[in-house]
């Protein structure tokens, strides 16, 4: 980053390092409750029982905070993403551990912050947009790093640049997340989520194949189906 990155500052002392750590456990109660705009560094500080200067010791302001925040709680998905993800297993289980972890997080762990984060990432002006560039690439790096791997195991297609299939994977989950926090229901972890992981990658998959791949699954499939049609009397064209 340039003039906003995210300053870590040294502590002095244990008394410091405490204190960073409640401005940000409580900093991220705020931006998730309010949302940036209406998010204060006053707020913070009253919940904390601390002046306002005492945030500014460690913090330049809001944007920066918020920033820390963020980038924090990227931290932290990120770390749960490659201490569970199945490297063993196909690329398909992977990916589909992949989104699962991240809707679960998302929206039980964080709906607030995801909130913040859709809204805010594409926010024009003096607000967080700038800051976003860097810290959703390292979020992603994970999905890139998976990606990447399968194309060199020749699991997935090569033709299409792997930043277009990234996009197709986190377009649909972030309608997904979004249509889960404009209807404000519970989650049910069992139903919505390992259903909508599994749902997803299923639809995403036959595209992420390559070509030659694809049509010989396609074909396999129209073979299956009409060796069905056929026991039943029924026909069925082949592509």
């Amino acid at each position: 980053m340039d003039d906003i990155t995210v300053r870590r500052r040294l502590p002095a002392g244990a008394k410091a390092e405490q204190r960073i750590r409640d401005i940000l456990r409580v900093s991220r109660e705020v931006f998730a409750e309010l949302g940036y705009e209406r998010a204060t560094t006053t707020e913070i500080a009253q919940r904390l029982g601390i002046s306002e200067a005492t945030v500014f010791t460690y913090f330049h302001g809001k944007r920066e905070l918020c920033a820390r925040v963020i980038e924090d709680w990227y931290d932290e998905i990120i770390g749960v993403v490659e201490a569970g993800l199945p490297r063993g297993q196909s690329t398909k289980a992977q990916l589909e551990f992949y989104v699962r972890t991240h809707l679960r997080l998302f929206l039980i762990q964080g709906t607030g912050l995801c909130a913040l984060v859709l809204s805010e990432g594409r926010a024009k002006g003096p607000g967080l947009g700038e800051v976003f560039v860097p810290l959703q690439r390292r979020y992603t790096a994970p999905l890139m790093d998976l990606l990447a791997r399968a194309r060199e195991s020749g699991e997935i297609r090569a033709d299409l640049p792997l930043s277009l299939l990234r996009s197709a994977i986190l377009g649909p989950m972030e309608h997904i997340l979004w249509d889960a926090i404009a209807r404000q229901r519970e989650v049910d972890i069992e139903r919505d989520i390992e259903r909508t992981a599994r749902d997803l990658v299923a639809l995403l998959w036959p595209a992420l194949l390559p070509p030659d791949l694809d049509t010989a699954a396609l074909r396999e499939f129209y073979g299956e189906v009409g060796a069905a049609l056929r026991r039943a009397g029924g026909t069925l064209g082949q592509p």
